[in-house]
């Protein structure tokens, strides 16, 4: 069992920056694809960004292309998205989640689909004011 732990939310005016972090428990971090994902109120929970396993690839929804970024430390069992310029319509909460699937050592897949994620932090909100 992962437990994911998010932090960095908060409330920021429209251009400002956030760091979110999540971090793992356990000694297998370096071994799941992480994943970042967020839901607005009233919205379905939607993909933002995923990384995989060694940090090689990363792959990002449109609307946050160029904005966000996301990497991984695996000595520190830690996932992070630095959000920058960011817009009232990145408010949501944000979830932090772990792809267990067994994957070849030399693999670099990630996935964009949140039903292949196994384990999911608790969310950190953020806000951004216009």
């Amino acid at each position: 069992q992962v437990q994911l732990v998010e932090s960095g939310g908060g409330l920021v005016q429209a251009g400002g920056s956030l760091r979110l972090s999540c971090a793992a428990s356990g000694r297998t971090f370096s071994s799941y694809v992480m994943g970042w994902f967020r839901q607005a109120p009233g919205k379905e929970r939607k993909f933002v960004a995923v990384i995989s396993r060694s940090g090689g690839n990363t792959y990002y929804t449109d609307s946050v292309k160029g904005r966000f970024a996301i990497s991984r430390d695996n000595a520190k069992n830690t996932v992070y998205l630095q959000m920058n310029s960011l817009k009232p319509e990145d408010t949501a909460i944000y979830y932090c989640a772990a792809d267990r699937r067994e994957l070849a050592d030399n693999s670099d897949y990630v996935s964009r689909f949140d039903v292949d994620y196994d384990y999911w932090g608790q969310g950190t909100q953020v806000t951004v004011s216009s």
